[in-house]
């Protein structure tokens, strides 16, 4: 019971751990994969820190799979996060070494009053963070408790002398981590048996090169169904861990002797090395070495590890569908966070669908060439899927706690959905219809109302594009813009309706006919412009000092 029963509460504080940490770094996560680059070497920094920050290795390989999906981040780019995150994975290992059990009912105290007395948001995920850290140290406590009548258990010291040998005891830690999906429980518990003990440190350093392999089966669950960049991005985690592990298969025990040596200067030793005596922290320092030292070795190597998945994993044949969500993926939605900026970048994809929809109206609308326009209608169908699927999506990341940062920034996104399928369905249902009254009349209109209305097109297009920008990345410069385009765009359709009511009088055939489509098409334009400014300004509301000066200008 102290064994299972330590150990829920250790994978329960890992949790709360892992999910304050979350709402607290959740920005500064986005910020750091918005900035990736090719350089690989900054790749494995970024990788390591955001696993860190994660506490999971495995969350960063699915949030880089989930990356190579979306074709944010290329094979070879991706190769160097995730060697990162292995040594981003070992610093909890490093935090558990500590032999603080006996306090750790400490910060589950003072993190509980945090989380349940407070009423600031920042104050209540600091106090999840601490209490689940102390439920961690505790959980361990109660597991190395709970282990102790076992040694006189025969059979449990039998399945202990055979984890010296290291292919038993990196099957066994492999088939464990895979099963909890936690690298840092599978240590952990290690971490725990040597501190009474059980475990010698040849037989932690097997655990936890196990560990290593057992992760990747995250984020090869992950890749399933996936294109086959994001397969192969699986594929490099296998391999390169697999093959770490591989590397040191042979020198376990000399790692281990290296770990217990003394540091000699001169004629003075130190004690071993970075001053650990216990097993526990060698099994943790061991864990750390081996990790930095394969990402060291293998990181001038990435392109051939690309190289190697891509002709281990064929392309898959390209299959003629529908349109398909590119950035919505379900294994991010455990760090909201970074599944709203996938949200945002996918309505930012709907919002380059509508643009290209309306940059076809070009010719119809300035060259009084209506016909044209009933070709859209396919293309209105994939915003309406996208709009379908980015609500669904919503709806998973409501189930999750947001922060109230991430609630208001989940507000906005819906409405900007459901705003940008309607402004899709103008464009299509509205000047469709009205297309098909043109063709019959067969109209032409003059120079000087074609001229107007090229204008307004042109501005109206102009402040569509600029919405793009603000959807896909807060650009408040490009709100702005989009807002300065109002007075003109009045100013053009009341320049237009004045010329239509002047014309009416006209003998020209069809003329009332004529001015109804043009009067009705201006007027669309115009709805499109007021649909794109309700969207922008859902993006300016609480985002900072300008954006609540643009508004009270806007409003005045």
């Amino acid at each position: 019971m102290g064994l299972f029963g330590g150990l829920a509460l250790f994978l329960a504080g890992l949790d709360q751990l892992a999910d304050g940490l979350k709402k607290v770094a959740g920005e500064t996560l986005k910020v750091m994969l918005a900035k990736l680059t090719t350089n690989r070497v900054m790749g494995a920094v970024t990788g390591a820190v955001v696993t860190g920050i994660l506490n999971s290795s495995s969350i960063t390989t699915v949030l880089v799979v989930g990356f190579v999906t979306a074709q944010m981040m290329t094979l070879t780019q991706s190769v160097g996060v995730i060697m990162g995150a292995n040594i981003g994975s070992t610093m909890t290992a490093q935090i558990l070494a500590f032999n603080v059990s006996h306090y750790a009912l400490v910060p589950v105290a003072v993190g509980f009053f945090m989380l349940f007395s407070s009423k600031k948001e920042k104050v209540k995920h600091y106090g999840m963070m601490l209490m689940g850290l102390g439920l961690v140290f505790y959980g361990m406590g109660v597991m190395s408790e709970g282990m102790k009548p076992l040694r006189g258990y025969q059979p449990f010291l039998d399945i202990l002398q055979k984890m010296s040998q290291p292919a038993f005891g990196i099957m066994a830690g492999a088939i464990f981590t895979g099963l909890v999906q936690s690298s840092a429980a599978t240590v952990g518990i290690a971490i725990a048996m040597a501190s009474e003990g059980f475990l010698s440190l040849p037989a932690g350093i097997s655990l936890a090169l196990g560990a290593n392999i057992g992760t990747c089966v995250t984020a090869l669950m992950a890749a399933i169904g996936k294109p086959t960049e994001a397969v192969r991005a699986a594929v490099v985690h296998i391999g390169f861990n697999i093959l770490g592990v591989l590397l040191w298969f042979f020198f376990i025990d000399d790692l281990a002797l290296f770990l217990q040596s003394g540091i000699t200067f001169g004629e003075t030793t130190i004690g071993p090395l970075f001053g650990a005596a216990s097993v526990p922290r060698q099994i943790a320092n061991a864990n750390t070495i081996f990790n930095v030292v394969n990402t060291v070795l293998f990181l001038p190597f990435a392109p051939w590890f690309a190289f190697a998945a891509t002709r281990f994993v064929k392309q898959k044949e390209a299959i003629v569908e529908k349109i398909k969500p590119l950035f919505l993926d379900e294994n991010v939605l455990d760090v909201p966070s970074m599944a709203l900026e996938r949200v945002r970048q996918e309505l930012g994809r709907a919002g380059a669908i509508v643009i290209e929809m309306f940059e076809k109206l070009h010719t119809p609308i300035t060259m009084t060439d209506m016909c044209a326009i009933q070709s859209l209608a396919d293309e209105e169908d994939n915003v309406d899927i996208l709009e379908r699927e980015i609500i669904n999506y919503l709806g998973k990341i409501r189930q999750r706690s947001l922060s109230e940062t991430e609630s208001e920034e989940h507000r906005q996104l819906m409405t900007s959905a459901i705003t940008m399928e309607t402004l899709a369905d103008v464009i299509v249902d509205d000047l469709v219809r009205l297309s098909k009254k043109a063709c019959q009349l067969n109209y032409r209109s003059s120079e000087e109302t074609i001229s107007l209305m090229r204008d307004l097109y042109l501005r109206v297009l102009y402040a569509v594009r600029q919405l793009a920008l603000v959807m896909r990345d807060k650009d408040m410069d490009a709100v702005a813009r989009l807002l300065d385009e109002e007075p003109h765009i009045y100013q053009l359709q009341h320049d237009l309706v004045v010329r239509k009511s002047q014309r009416l009088g006209s003998v020209a055939e069809n003329a009332l006919n004529v001015a109804r489509i043009e009067v009705s098409v201006a007027d669309k334009l115009g709805r499109i412009y007021s649909l794109a400014k309700r969207i922008a300004l859902e993006h300016v509301k609480k985002q900072d000092a300008t954006a609540e000066e643009l508004l009270t200008e806007v409003s005045a």
